[in-house]
């Protein structure tokens, strides 16, 4: 008997089920409809706050008149692009998730009925593509919200359309699927979609909600470890975006209609994720981009759910300068955003006058550790970010080392972000295996040779080798990040050390520490850079111009460099064209047997003299 529960035990654990805790029962007893993130009537009070601020005020009436244009297109259809069907559920979640807002706080039923619309359609559909699941998990969010908060204009016959799509194409899906043992935005994504469509449909299916919400629960704690201790989230600022929404979203959902998230929102790092995300805004208004992220630094309702758990006014300073320089039409677009409205106005945070954040220096570990620094958080302030981790992190690129930099408006130093994934699998590239001989590193835009780090003979990183957050300094006119990337080049070099500086407020120090044996190594420096032009000045000093502003990158190095200035065309008929900056850098061969340090000065505007180098290996 003994031997057949360990075995038991061993084949639960195998197939990735889930010790549960009774978070909700049968006997559960949730609230009347509507019942997920706005309870009845809450409606009310939250438009006596809209309408005491400006910003939100005009973020209302935009989501009104954007409403109004659903009104007037057709209801989407089933189309998949590639193996995707993602993007139509996305849309379906825009539109319901809008257009029940616009329903709940104008009380225009022709909202309602829109909503309703899209709705039937997307119930009619054969299915929610199962084999890509974020598509379910998005679209059984999109149904779930729209039959809670729309249910009282809803026939009886729309409900149970409507409902029985939520059970048979969303819930009973979900049972057994591989995102519930991940670490990463599926889970987030795929368990909060999931929850709300027990939530709204509880009465329908009790037991398998029951199931499944308190599965959710256990699961959903698996990707919220990986933003312990510090906030910093291992997939860059973009998906940062992405996955913690829908966290967000779970856990505000389950607050209002359960009375609690039963503690998953004081998970170790979670709550100081909010900052995260601010810290990773440059000052030109992109994000810093390793991994697969795009550049531009959007208006993120999630963040309203810090504000709202922390009150921190720091995390409100940036978002002002992203609304007010957004395209309102694009932000209108966010699926996402009622929950900023929500949770924003909701919570009493204000956009008309926030108060500039006090700290320049924002350091995160975890499996992805990222250090920043900044001079200010404004416009022209300068700006250096240091990303350190693993290849073999999600969405991650070889760019261990890389770092951004910028200074009066110009992104000296930066990186180019994600690439499109249906380019790439439509023509057959096998872009999920992230093993060291796989065909993703031949993506031009993930390989060592992309991105702002050192590369040795050539050769690429090593997928399995990991880089800590070392030693860094705080002090305002001499912060600096220190990090061991020796996992990453092993069997390369025998030691690596890089630490990036800024210093006075006003330019960059990179330095690296080569410890050799007594094999030829060459060594390549590069950047990837926005700059116009090139001038090699002399045999260390190089001058980057761009809208008339200039960068002097000055080497100091025991042996001679060779100067370089490459484009960015890729080798592969499947990468994208690339029509964007350029790389600049040195090779240079390292003398044998011995530890010897290379720095590199960044400087703004004129070549400074003596330049200080605060850190010290």
């Amino acid at each position: 008997m003994k031997k057949f529960v360990i075995t038991l035990l061993v084949v639960m654990m195998a197939c990735g089920i889930h010790a549960q805790t009774d978070y909700v029962t049968t006997n559960t007893k949730l609230p009347n409809h509507p019942r997920i993130l706005m309870l009845k009537g809450e409606e009310r009070a939250l438009l006596k706050k809209i309408n005491k601020d400006p910003y939100w005020k005009e973020l209302q009436a935009n989501v009104l008149e954007s409403c109004d244009k659903i009104i007037t297109q057709p209801a989407s259809e089933r189309v998949m692009e590639g193996i995707r069907l993602l993007s139509v559920s996305r849309r379906v979640l825009s539109r319901v998730f809008n257009l029940s807002y616009a329903y709940r706080t104008s009380g225009q039923k022709k909202y309602a009925q829109r909503a309703e619309q899209e709705m039937l359609a997307a119930a009619a559909f054969t299915d929610w593509n199962p084999s890509h699941f974020l598509d379910v998990g998005e679209m059984t969010m999109a149904l779930a919200i729209g039959y809670d908060w729309c249910y009282n204009c809803l026939s009886p016959e729309s409900r149970k359309k409507i409902s029985t799509a939520i059970i048979e194409k969303g819930i009973k899906q979900s049972f057994g699927k591989w995102y519930l043992d991940s670490e990463n935005n599926w889970n987030q994504v795929c368990n909060a979609g999931i929850t709300y469509g027990c939530l709204a449909t509880f009465e329908d299916c009790k037991e398998l909600a029951v199931e499944r919400i308190n599965t959710a629960f256990e699961s959903i704690k698996l990707p919220m470890k990986a933003f312990a201790p510090d906030g910093a989230y291992p997939e860059g600022a973009g998906y940062w975006s992405y996955g913690t929404s829908f966290n967000v979203l779970f856990l505000a959902a389950v607050e209002k209609a359960l009375g609690s998230d039963f503690g998953l929102s004081e998970l170790p790092g979670f709550l100081a994720t909010g900052m995260y995300s601010q810290s990773q805004i440059t000052p030109s208004g992109h994000i810093f981009t390793y991994s697969d992220n795009w550049p531009t630094a959007d208006f993120l309702p999630e963040v309203f759910y810090f504000y709202s758990k922390t009150k921190d006014p720091a995390l409100l300073y940036l978002q002002k300068k992203c609304y007010e320089k957004g395209d309102h039409k694009t932000m209108i677009g966010n699926r996402v955003l009622p929950i900023g409205l929500i949770l924003g106005a909701g919570s009493g945070a204000s956009l008309a006058n926030p108060e500039k954040p006090k700290s320049l220096m924002w350091t995160g570990r975890g499996s992805t550790p990222v250090s920043v620094m900044r001079s200010g958080w404004d416009e022209n302030d300068t700006y250096l970010g240091f990303k350190m981790g693993t290849p073999s992190a999600n969405h991650a690129h070889m760019d261990v080392g890389s770092f951004i930099f910028e200074a009066d408006g110009i992104r000296w130093s930066y990186d180019m972000g994600a690439e499109d994934y249906n380019r790439l699998e439509s023509r057959g590239v096998n872009l999920w295996n992230g093993k060291q001989e796989s065909q993703r590193w031949d993506v031009f835009r993930y390989r060592t040779q992309a991105h702002s780090t050192l590369t040795f003979n050539d050769k690429p990183q090593l997928v399995k080798g990991f880089a800590e957050l070392g030693k860094y300094s705080e002090e305002e006119n001499a912060m600096w990040t220190e990090s061991d990337l020796s996992a990453i080049y092993k069997d390369q070099i025998p030691g690596v050390k890089r630490a990036v500086s800024l210093v006075d407020k006003k330019y960059a120090v990179i330095q690296d520490q080569l410890t050799t044996a007594g094999q030829f190594t060459k060594m390549t420096w590069n950047m990837f850079t926005h700059a116009e032009k090139v001038t090699f000045v002399d045999d260390t000093t190089a001058l980057l111009e761009k809208d008339g502003k200039k960068l002097y990158l000055k080497v100091e190095a025991p042996f001679p460099v060779r100067f370089y200035t490459r484009d960015t065309t890729p080798t592969n008929t499947y990468d994208s064209p690339n029509k964007m900056g350029m790389f600049v850098g040195f090779d240079c061969d390292l003398a044998l047997n011995t530890t010897q340090e290379v720095t590199v000065y960044l400087m703004p505007g004129e070549l400074v003299g003596n330049p200080k180098t605060p850190h010290k290996f």
